[in-house]
Formats: structure tokens, C-alpha cells, sequence
């Protein structure tokens, strides 16, 4: 909205001209997340604490976790406000991929704000139902790849990384993709929420990677250079990749080991989901399996064990996810975290790489 105002004072003077270039905006976007994120935790974190909405630990999990018994929980809210502010204020708001990826966070936001709920409510880590949750999460994932198809004339290709010329057109076929991607992400960076700040630092990273993704994919020269799908205007959600950057750090603050506020189903959920559709929408899909490799280590390692204990009643892990089993072969939660943490910049690195080995 303030993008919109200042940058039509430009006739007039000539310093708002400034406004047009994505880069700039970036920039502003990214500190204003940060400050709203900042200023707002402690107000945010005393509410929590007011409403008594602390975490539900289950009981399954590893013992170290129940003094972890009522801290604040669905802290997720403040990096929503925070991210969703600064798109509002600085990205172009006429630009249909921006609305996408805010129905997606808006959606997956709501389905995780009534599980965060319920948990609180009953008392016990069971919230929403998970076959309840996941009709929600692919109708809303359906809703998106319809309107990409039908309303924004989107090519239904499937780009794929290290070869220059090879696009997989998948048809309707598109849909199944864009509901796995975007479904997958949103449970995988779930399931990957489970120690303070495990999840943040690859968020950050992945948001990062998206910025400069994003960016290139939606101009013309850099992907003509980089032998990458054009598509135009999705450089625009450089600005959203930067906002959740900004405002993941923001919220680090509080959530680093010992947190003081958890993300919760609404966080998680939501920023999974507009890491998938950002992904979809940039035509780096495939890339994202390598992008947030720790999210993906997490879903397989929970999909195995599930497997394996139901197949030949043996578990591969001590627990699941993985960053448990960890936990219970002796390592301290910090470095868990980390470790992860290194793990995603290096794969972040490997993916960016990609983008001249072609």
C-alpha cells in the first residue's frame, strides 16, 4: 500500500523513482518485517502468557522436553504479522503471484491456528484430526494450482535442475504436482518444528534462497543468462522471501535455545506452505527437495519408522523425526540445532550452484 502511494509522487519527485526497482523494496521489506517482529515479541509473548496458551508436551516424546510444559505456544502469529505487514506495505499489490502466496499463508495459517487451539483447549498434544488437516491443506493447495492454470495462463512445466532445455509438461497432471509440493513442504517444515529454533534457522535459509530465485526467475536478462524459465512478474515474491527472512530472525531472537515462545502449527504450517508455493511458482519445484534437504530428512525419517514398525514391528529410529533420535543417542539440543542449521546453508549453496551448472 505505501508502495503504491510513494511511488506515485514520483512524477513529481523524482526520489520515489526509487520505489520502482524490486531490490529496493527488498531491502525496506526486510527491515520492516525485522522491526515489527522486534518490537512487537515481548507485547506478543506477555499475551500468550496472559491467555495461558503455553505448549502441550507429549508424553511419548524425550523427558527432556517436559520443562518445556506450558511455554508459550503459537508464537507463529507474531511472524505472520510481521512478514505479512511488510508485504503489504512494500510489495505491489496488483500482482496476482503475491495473492496466491497470501492465500496460501492466510489458509495453512488458519488450519494451524485451530490445531494450535484444540491442543491448548484439551490439554494434550491431539489438535485437529490428521485426515481433517490434510483435506484442508490439499483443497486450499487444489485452489492455487486452478488458479494458476485457469486465471493466470501458467505454463504447466516442470523445470528440471542441471539441464538447460528440458520442460516437462505435465498438463492437469500439474495439479497433483502443486498439491504435493505445497502439502509436502507445509508437513515437512511441521514435523521438522520440534527443538527451539530447529525449524527457524532453515526457514531463514530457504527464504534466502527463494529471494534470489525468485528474483532472477522473474528478470528477463538474468534468466535468458542462466538458462532458467522466465516467468514474469514472480520476481515479486522476492519481496515476500524477504519479508519471512527478515522476520524469521526476528522472531530467533525469542525462539533460540531456551525459547521463549514456540512457532506452533500456525507458523509452521503456513511458512511450509509459502515455501512450496513460492517454489511452484518460480519453476524451481524440484529444487526444493535440495533447498530444505533438512525439512525433506525429517518427513522421510517419520514416513520410514512409520513403515518400517507397521511392516516388521522394528524401528529404524530410536524416535522420530530424526532430530529425536539424535537427542536420545546423547547429543545436546543446541547442537542438534546447529548442526541442522549448517546443514541447510550448505545445501542452500549446492542449489544456487545448480543454477549454472546447466
Amino acid at each position: 500500500m505505501l508502495y503504491h502511494f510513494l511511488y506515485s509522487l514520483h512524477d513529481e519527485f523524482s526520489v520515489f523513482n526509487v520505489f520502482r526497482y524490486i531490490t529496493f523494496r527488498i531491502g525496506i521489506a526486510m527491515l520492516t518485517a525485522l522491526a515489527v517482529c522486534l518490537f512487537l515479541g515481548p507485547w506478543f509473548i506477555k499475551a500468550l502468557q496472559r491467555k495461558h496458551l503455553g505448549q502441550t508436551i507429549r508424553p511419548d516424546g524425550p523427558l527432556s522436553h517436559l520443562s518445556k510444559q506450558g511455554t508459550p505456544t503459537m508464537g507463529g502469529g507474531l511472524l505472520l504479522i510481521s512478514f505479512l505487514v511488510s508485504t503489504l506495505l512494500w510489495a505491489d499489490l496488483t500482482n496476482s503471484y503475491v495473492w496466491i502466496v497470501l492465500i496460501v499463508v492466510s489458509g495453512y495459517g488458519l488450519v494451524g491456528f485451530v490445531d494450535d487451539y484444540l491442543k491448548i483447549k484439551r490439554g494434550n498434544a491431539a489438535g485437529l484430526r490428521g485426515k481433517t488437516k490434510l483435506f484442508w491443506q490439499i483443497l486450499v493447495a487444489l485452489i492455487v494450482g486452478l488458479i494458476l492454470l485457469l486465471f493466470l495462463d501458467y505454463p504447466p512445466t516442470l523445470s528440471v535442475p542441471f539441464f538447460k532445455q528440458v520442460q516437462v509438461n505435465l498438463g492437469w497432471y500439474y495439479l497433483i504436482l502443486a498439491v504435493l509440493v505445497i502439502v509436502g513442504s507445509s508437513n515437512a517444515v511441521n514435523l521438522t518444528d520440534g527443538l527451539d529454533g530447529l525449524a527457524i534457522g532453515p526457514i531463514v535459509i530457504a527464504s534466502g534462497t527463494y529471494l534470489i530465485l525468485t528474483y532472477v526467475t522473474g528478470h528477463v536478462n538474468f534468466a535468458d543468462y542462466l538458462n532458467i524459465p522466465f516467468v514474469t512478474g514472480s520476481g515479486e515474491l522476492a519481496i515476500i522471501c524477504g519479508g519471512i527472512a527478515a522476520a524469521g530472525l526476528g522472531f530467533l531472537w525469542y525462539n533460540a535455545y531456551p525459547a521463549n515462545v514456540f512457532m506452533g502449527d500456525i507458523g509452521s504450517l503456513a511458512l511450509g506452505g509459502a515455501l512450496g508455493t513460492m517454489a511452484l511458482i518460480s519453476k524451481h519445484e524440484l529444487l526444493l527437495i535440495l533447498i530444505g534437504g533438512v525439512f525433506v530428512v525429517e518427513a522421510l525419517s517419520v514416513i520410514t519408522q512409520v513403515i518400517s514398525f507397521k511392516l516388521i514391528k522394528k524401528r529404524i529410529f530410536r524416535m522420530a523425526p530424526i532430530h529425536h533420535h539424535f537427542e536420545l543417542k546423547g547429543w545436546a539440543e543446541p547442537k542438534i540445532i546447529v548442526r541442522f542449521w549448517i546443514i541447510s546453508i550448505i545445501l542452500a549453496v549446492i542449489a544456487l550452484g545448480t543454477l549454472k551448472l546447466r
